[in-house]
């Protein structure tokens, strides 16, 4: 069952307009907000917390850590926490080598263009339950 998801975005604009199309997709989900991949994967290392996401969306233009050096750190990650965690890229990048190199990593279920829409999100947790 779908409960939270976790925005790691740099651009606070970014994270506060994904936040309302999951809301109104479904008010009740948690939404998680992580100004970088360093605060996120301290929050998923966090031993204290039980509040891990169901899916992760991902930028991957960031400062101090990119989106695949966090994937790279998130595959060190206990895989029983990362097995119940989907992990999507959403950029604003068009760049086909970025696209490919996406969908060659194990981790990631999909690459998205900026922004997150109704539809694709509706998509993303139908992948999600399996029901796609």
């Amino acid at each position: 069952m779908l409960k939270r998801i976790m925005l790691i975005d740099d651009n606070k604009l970014d994270n506060f307009f994904h936040k309302r199309v999951i809301t109104k997709y479904d008010e009740s989900l948690d939404v998680i907000e992580m100004l970088s991949a360093n605060q996120a994967l301290a929050y998923l290392k966090d031993d204290s917390t039980e509040k891990y996401p169901d899916i992760i969306f991902l930028d991957i233009n960031m400062p101090g850590m990119n989106g695949w050096e966090f994937l790279e750190e998130y595959k060190n990650l206990p895989e029983e926490m990362r097995g119940s965690m989907v992990v999507v890229m959403l950029t604003t990048s068009e760049n086909p080598t970025e696209r490919e190199r996406a969908y060659k990593h194990a981790l990631l279920v999909d690459f998205i263009s900026k922004p997150l829409s109704l539809e694709i999100l509706t998509n993303i947790i139908n992948k999600f339950r399996g029901t796609n």
